[in-house]
This record gives C-alpha cells, sequence and structure tokens, in this order.
C-alpha cells in the first residue's frame, strides 16, 4: 500500500493555511501526512495549532543566523530529517536562497495572495486599492528561484469593491485561500500534480499560465 505523501509546513505567523491543511488531512481529503511545522519566529499562532494536532514542530528564529545562506542550510537539515516529499509555505515570511529553492524544485508550492504576475511581493491588497482594479485574488504556485515567479497552479479571482479597505480584501483573498490551498496539496499528493520543464502539469497536461480551469 503507497504511504501517505510527508508533508512539511512552513509558516512565520498566525497558521491560517496551515490549520486547514490539517482538518483536510484529518477529513481524509489529503492523502498525506504532516510530518513537520517549521516556524522562523517563536511566537506564531501556527506552533499552537501544530501542537494542538500533535504534530512535530520546530522553531528556527531567523534572526539566531548570521546569513541567509545559513539559515536555508539549517533549515534544509530539518526538511530532509522529517522526510518530508512536498513542502508547504504558508505565511512564511522568508526569501529562500536560489540553492534552497534549486534543492526542492517541484517540491516546494508557496500560496501568493495576488493574481500572479500581478503584484509579486508585499502588500498586495494596497497595490489592488491604489490601482482600482475590480478583481484581485490568490494564487498557488511552484517555487522557483524567482520571487512569486514560479508556474500558477490554480488562482481564485474576488471583487473589488468601491469602499473596499485593504483588510476587506484581505478578507475575502484568505477564503479563497483555506479553499484552493488544501485541493493543490491533495493533487499533489495523489501524483497527479507535478513540474515539468517550468510549467505545472495535472493529470499529464500541461496547466496554462494562469492557472487551472481560469476562464
Amino acid at each position: 500500500m503507497i504511504q501517505p505523501t510527508k508533508i512539511c509546513v512552513l509558516i512565520s505567523g498566525n497558521g491560517s493555511n496551515l490549520q486547514a491543511i490539517i482538518d483536510a488531512v484529518a477529513a481524509g481529503r489529503i492523502y498525506g501526512k504532516v510530518v513537520n511545522v517549521i516556524s522562523s519566529k517563536p511566537d506564531a499562532y501556527g506552533l499552537e495549532r501544530a501542537k494542538t494536532a500533535g504534530i512535530d514542530a520546530t522553531v528556527l528564529d531567523h534572526r539566531q543566523y548570521e546569513s541567509r545562506e545559513a539559515y536555508d542550510a539549517a533549515l534544509s537539515e530539518a526538511i530532509d530529517a522529517c522526510g518530508a516529499e512536498c513542502i508547504i509555505l504558508a505565511g512564511f515570511m522568508r526569501i529562500l536562497t536560489p540553492d534552497f529553492v534549486t534543492r526542492y524544485t517541484g517540491k516546494l508550492l508557496n500560496i501568493h495572495p495576488s493574481l500572479l504576475p500581478k503584484y509579486k511581493g508585499l502588500n498586495t491588497h494596497n497595490r489592488a486599492l491604489e490601482n482600482k482594479d475590480t478583481e484581485h485574488g490568490v494564487s498557488v504556485h511552484f517555487v522557483t528561484p524567482e520571487l512569486d515567479g514560479g508556474p500558477v497552479i490554480i488562482q481564485s479571482k474576488v471583487p473589488v469593491f468601491e469602499n473596499d479597505s485593504a483588510s476587506d480584501l484581505a478578507e475575502r483573498v484568505r477564503e479563497q485561500e483555506l479553499s484552493i490551498y488544501p485541493l493543490v496539496i491533495k493533487w499533489f499528493c495523489e501524483g497527479r500534480l507535478s513540474m515539468q520543464n517550468n510549467k505545472a502539469v495535472l493529470d499529464h497536461e500541461t496547466i496554462p499560465s494562469t492557472g487551472y480551469a481560469n476562464d
């Protein structure tokens, strides 16, 4: 019998996406097992979520490392020690070195609060409002050395209303995050999703650059 895919989740904060993953695994929607939760901050609430779920957790405080390379070396050691086959970035507020990303090519997934390639980086909700966008959203993508530049797997759009604040928009986007991230992880754990030639491939079909079923 095929064993559940070993999942490692990297966090820096509240861990709402982590909780959605934990819940999806517990409900049998994801054929995987979260084997470690690694936080870059010792006070991240996501560590409590891991503890409550009985999941091993590791703190790698970024302030304790003299360089990005030293931090990523420690991160690699922790990931390899738990045998992770799928590495999920869930609000992990670190820019990863190219060597780290290359080491785990095709195993690294990230969720980003914009309709990539729009608004890479930070403050995406404010930027959408400043540009008077009528729609905004969230993307799940494979991680490559280019910041927020890996092949998109799926996107979910939300409307932008005239009187929205950044927090209004963030909440609307977060609701979509909690739905689409577990779905993508489900595909990955079932062996249906992969990255080939810098493209996302689902069920042997190349996913368009705008993501799965995005019309």
